[in-house]
C-alpha cells in the first residue's frame, strides 16, 4: 500500500480508529492517500479537513471545476493515484469519457469556455513554473471573469494538489480500480 508502515482500519484503535470511522461515515470509506496518515491521525483528520473544505465546501467554483482542477493539476504531477481518483470523481459530472480522457493526457485540447482555459492555464503555470506567477497571471483570471474568493479557491485547489501529489509520490501510495470508487461525492 505504501513505502511506510500503515496502520489498516482492522487494526486501529484509539484516535486512530474513531478517524477511520468519521471518514467511513462521511465519505463512505477511507481513501489509502489518507490511510498513509495513519501513524498521525491528526494530521489525517487536518489534511482530510481541508481537502473537504476546499472541494466541497462553499465556492463560487463549481464541483466540476475543480475535479477538473484536481485532474489537471495530478496529470501534470504524474501522480496516477491522483489522476485515477480525481477523473473517476470527475465522471460524477462530466458524462464524456472521451473528454475525461483527453484531460489527463493534455487539457489543452479539450474544448474548453475561456473561464475554464483560464483557470486551467494558471493551473498549469502554478504547478510547472511556481516562481514564474504573477500579478498579471491572477489579471488573467479576472478578466476570464472570476472574482478574488474565487482565485483564492483556484489558487488553494491547485496548491494543494500540488501538496497532495507529492504525498502519494513521495510514500508511493497505492491504487486499485475498485479502491478509488465509491467515494461519495
Amino acid at each position: 500500500m505504501a513505502w511506510i508502515r500503515v496502520i489498516d482500519e482492522l487494526e486501529a484503535q484509539g484516535r486512530l480508529k474513531e478517524c477511520y470511522e468519521e471518514i467511513k461515515r462521511s465519505r463512505g470509506k477511507v481513501a489509502n492517500i489518507i490511510k498513509v496518515h495513519s501513524l498521525q491521525p491528526n494530521a489525517m483528520l487536518a489534511h482530510l479537513n481541508f481537502y473537504k473544505t476546499i472541494m466541497f465546501g462553499p465556492s463560487g467554483l463549481s464541483r466540476r471545476q475543480r475535479e477538473l482542477l484536481a485532474t489537471v493539476v495530478s496529470a501534470l504531477n504524474q501522480c496516477t493515484y491522483c489522476v485515477c481518483h480525481h477523473a473517476e470523481a470527475l465522471r460524477a459530472y462530466v458524462k464524456d469519457e472521451a473528454f475525461i480522457e483527453q484531460v489527463q493526457r493534455d487539457y489543452t485540447q479539450v474544448p474548453l469556455d475561456s473561464k475554464e482555459r483560464a483557470m486551467l492555464d494558471y493551473a498549469q503555470k502554478l504547478t510547472c513554473e511556481p516562481s514564474a506567477v504573477s500579478g498579471n497571471d491572477v489579471a488573467i483570471l479576472r478578466q476570464a471573469g472570476f472574482g478574488d474568493e474565487e482565485i483564492l479557491s483556484i489558487n488553494l485547489i491547485v496548491s494543494y494538489f500540488n501538496f497532495v501529489n507529492r504525498v502519494a509520490l513521495g510514500l508511493g501510495v497505492e491504487f486499485s480500480e475498485d479502491e478509488a470508487r465509491g467515494y461519495r461525492y
